[in-house]
């Protein structure tokens, strides 16, 4: 069975410190929980990591960790995304995915 895929894009508007903390949580947290991840940052130093289209498309969950809007939202069209709050995901990453989760059972 393949494993199932996370994906995820973090954005503040400084591109600094939570950005980077909250793409780390959920890397870390998610590969925890058994999936495949890639986490995009987009801070003082541009786009990092940035989801390709395949990326988006083959993603079982995608969650939008952002205090701005993020460049190139049209990627996302068409596909559910999860809108959370950098300080969320920075401290409780696993309750996020889990809540995810149950949502998606639904």
């Amino acid at each position: 069975m393949a494993k199932k895929k996370l994906i995820a894009l973090c954005a503040c508007p400084m591109g600094l410190a939570h950005t980077f903390m909250a793409a780390e949580a959920i890397g870390k947290t998610a590969r925890e929980m058994g999936y495949d991840v890639k986490v995009e940052t987009q801070g003082a130093d541009g786009i990092k990591n940035e989801l390709t289209a395949a990326d988006i498309r083959e993603a079982d969950i995608i969650i939008h960790a952002i205090a701005v809007t993020p460049l190139g939202m049209e990627r996302f069209e068409g596909r559910e995304v999860y809108e959370v709050g950098l300080p969320e995901m920075i401290k409780t990453p696993e309750d996020v995915i889990r809540e995810i989760e149950a949502d998606l059972a639904q």
